[in-house]
Order: structure tokens, then C-alpha cells, then sequence
């Protein structure tokens, strides 16, 4: 059963041997990417056709009817994986050369998991003014753009200016990618404690790119009661210090009007959420409710460490290969972009995301268990199965308009 199998490989992965820095830096040695040709260029009839005269036809078609260029270049298929460098895993502003290793990798998953050909593209630059005309001047090359280690909250703004100024999919993978995953997880983690969305409470601790989207998602799928913390404790109304992000957070969270830090917010909680980065004393977990759900996402040192947390959670979840359910951004992206491009989608709406973590989670089926709610990131099944589900939902809303 390919269930099966995709739970071995987790053991496989825990079991291996360990990583050298030799192997490391070997395998990144020229890069990991290469452009291959879909045309023969070996005659001078294949010059001709491929190039002058040849060439000349085909601009002047797409300069009629500039759609043809979404077919008869790659662009149909081409996304730009675009950073700044700064907010790059958890190594931070680490600029945009050396994030360039990240946006490679990227491409490499792009290629590997949904057939999709990716370009990583670094800017070296922070402001968010330069980096929307740049994005926008460039778009032309490409089918979408995936925004990538941006850091918040100048992301927010960039994708909401870029989405606005382009017809074309746009997403930020640090937020929809965790969010969509999160939600996949949360969905069959729910299923083993037997609890409904609308009835558990919930504590986001990390209020970034990952903790905006991961609040906003929750609601969307019926969740009522989301708290959500940063680095000062409780998002909420009465706090002067919130930033523009923030007040919106403390607008449409925390309904219980709560206040204080996370032993507050974890009092009585079905689920903690960790996208923070910090460290969460056990002691706070001891009055969380019975069954409940921890999905500790830092990387690559959880916020609880996963023996710690199985102590008071049913569910265990973290961002790490070598744990039982690892919430990554691979099992969203490849398959949320192939949809939107098979549909020729001009953006990536909040239902596409929801469908998507569906898709995901449905297919965990009768295996479901507290160590195994989200599909391992090397599962084959999942990028077609979340394309195929982005990609109705793309063409039902089209039908709809």
C-alpha cells in the first residue's frame, strides 16, 4: 500500500546514517539546477525552425494574441521563486547571495514534485517599493511567482502589491504553504481526539508570515477561537504597541478577550501552533486540555521537543524529517501551483488553499493514526491529488464569474 510506504520512509529517513559536510557541500558543488532543451538543435532545418527564420513566426503570433506565449514558450510552465534574503529559514536577513542555495532547492522541488520548471531569483534589495516594480517588470517571463524568505511585515504588503498589479498566480509560500499544511494536519489530528473545528480553542504562538496565515486559514475552515501571541504575549486590543499586521490580528482573534503570555493563552487549549522560533516552558502544557494537539514548527529546534510534548498532547507535530508528522511546505506548493497553471488561473484564492489542505489530508484515509496525520513529504500521491483539487476549484470559480 503506497500509505505504507510513506510511512517507512520516514523510518528510512530516521534510521539513515548521519549527513557529513563533505556530502553536503559536494551535492551543492555547480548548483542544483540546469536547463535542458525540448528541441533538437542538431541540423541546420532544426536552427532554422528554432531560431531565425524560424523564430519570427511564432513572435509575431504572440504579439497578435500575446495568450500564445503561455503556450508556445515556457512560460505556461516557468515560476519565479523570488527572495530577498531576508528571512531565510532560521538563519534570518542572511542576504539575497547566500539564500540563493534555498531558492535552488525550491526550483529542484518545483521540478521533482509537480513537473513545473522554477527560476530562482535574488534581489539585492529590502525596500518594498523596488522590490514590487522589479517583480512586476519581470512578470512577462513568467506563469507565477512564488515569493519566498521575505521577511514580515514588509511581506504582507509586497504580495498584496503584487497580486493587485499582476494577473497571474502569486503566493508567499512562508505564509499559504504552512498554512495549508497546518490545516491538513490539524484536520486528521482532529479526527483522533474526536473534536469539531468549531468547538476547540486554539493558541498560534509567532505572530510572522506563517502565524498571520495560519489564523487567518483556521478561520476560514471554521475555527472560532484563535488566540495568537508574539514575542510580548497576547495579540489583543488593549496592547499600544501593535503594529498595523498586529491590530488586525487583535481585530479578528481572541474572542475571549484574553490577556498575557502564553501561559494564558495555553490554559484550557485544545491545540498549540508554534511558527515563533522561541522555546515554550513544559509547565505551561500542563493545563492544556485533555487530548490535545501540539504542532511545535520551529526549525530546527521545536518549541517543545517532541518527548516533552507527548507528555500532554495526543499529537505530536513538527517541521523536522526525523519525527513522526512533518509539516512541510513541499506537500502545498508544487501541487497549489500545478492546479492554478493547468487551470490558467490568474490567482491563488483562500478556497484553492482550503481544497488543497483537503486533498492533503484525505489522503492519509484509514491509516490515520496519532503518529501519522499528514502524508510523508516524499508521498508521490500528494502533488497531483492537491493540483487536481486547485485546479476544479480554479475552473468551478471561473464557471461561477
Amino acid at each position: 500500500m503506497t500509505t505504507t510506504a510513506s510511512n517507512s520512509t520516514s523510518a528510512d529517513q530516521s534510521a539513515q546514517s548521519p549527513i557529513t559536510d563533505e556530502e553536503i557541500f559536494a551535492a551543492h558543488e555547480g548548483g542544483k539546477l540546469s536547463a535542458e532543451l525540448t528541441s533538437p538543435l542538431e541540423t541546420q532545418r532544426d536552427l532554422s525552425i528554432a531560431y531565425t527564420p524560424g523564430v519570427a513566426k511564432v513572435c509575431t503570433a504572440i504579439k497578435d494574441e500575446p495568450q500564445l506565449a503561455r503556450t508556445h514558450t515556457w512560460t505556461g510552465r516557468l515560476v519565479a521563486v523570488i527572495s530577498d534574503g531576508s528571512a531565510v529559514l532560521g538563519l534570518g536577513d542572511i542576504g539575497p547571495a547566500a539564500s540563493l542555495p534555498v531558492m535552488e532547492g525550491k526550483c529542484a522541488l518545483f521540478k521533482s514534485f509537480s513537473g513545473l520548471n522554477a527560476i530562482p531569483i535574488v534581489l539585492d534589495t529590502n525596500d518594498t517599493d523596488e522590490i514590487v516594480e522589479t517583480i512586476v517588470r519581470m512578470a512577462p517571463t513568467f506563469g507565477a511567482i512564488n515569493l519566498e524568505d521575505i521577511s514580515a511585515p514588509r511581506c504582507f504588503e509586497i504580495e498584496d502589491r503584487v497580486k493587485a498589479a499582476l494577473d497571474i498566480p502569486v503566493m508567499h509560500d512562508d505564509q499559504h504553504g504552512t498554512a495549508v499544511v497546518v490545516l491538513a494536519a490539524l484536520t486528521n489530528a482532529l479526527r483522533v481526539v474526536d473534536k469539531p473545528f468549531d468547538s476547540i480553542r486554539v493558541a498560534v504562538s509567532g505572530a510572522g508570515a506563517a502565524g498571520v496565515a495560519v489564523a487567518k486559514i483556521l478561520a476560514d475552515a471554521g475555527v472560532s477561537d484563535v488566540v495568537v501571541l508574539d514575542s510580548k504575549g497576547v495579540i489583543e486590543s488593549g496592547r499600544s504597541d501593535l503594529t498595523e499586521t498586529k491590530q488586525a490580528i487583535a481585530a479578528s482573534t481572541n474572542p475571549r478577550g484574553i490577556s498575557g503570555g502564553i501561559g494564558e493563552a495555553l490554559d484550557g487549549a485544545d491545540v498549540f501552533i508554534g511558527v515563533s522560533g522561541g522555546t515554550i516552558d513544559e509547565v505551561h502544557l500542563e493545563n492544556m486540555a485533555d487530548d490535545a494537539i501540539i504542532f511545535a514548527l520551529s526549525n530546527p529546534n521545536p518549541e517543545v521537543v517532541p518527548d516533552i510534548a507527548a507528555k500532554y498532547a495526543t499529537v505530536v507535530a513538527t517541521g523536522r524529517s526525523d519525527f513522526p508528522n512533518q509539516i512541510n511546505n513541499v506537500l502545498a506548493f508544487p501541487g497549489i501551483f500545478r492546479g492554478a497553471l493547468d487551470a490558467d488561473a490568474s490567482e491563488i484564492t483562500d478556497d484553492m488553499k482550503l481544497v488543497a489542505a483537503r486533498a492533503i489530508a484525505d489522503l492519509v484515509g484509514d491509516d490515520l493514526a496519532p503518529g501519522y496525520v499528514v502524508p510523508g513529504a516524499l508521498d508521490p500521491r500528494v502533488a497531483p491529488a492537491v493540483a487536481e483539487a486547485v485546479e476544479k476549484s480554479a475552473l468551478e470559480a471561473m464557471t461561477e464569474r
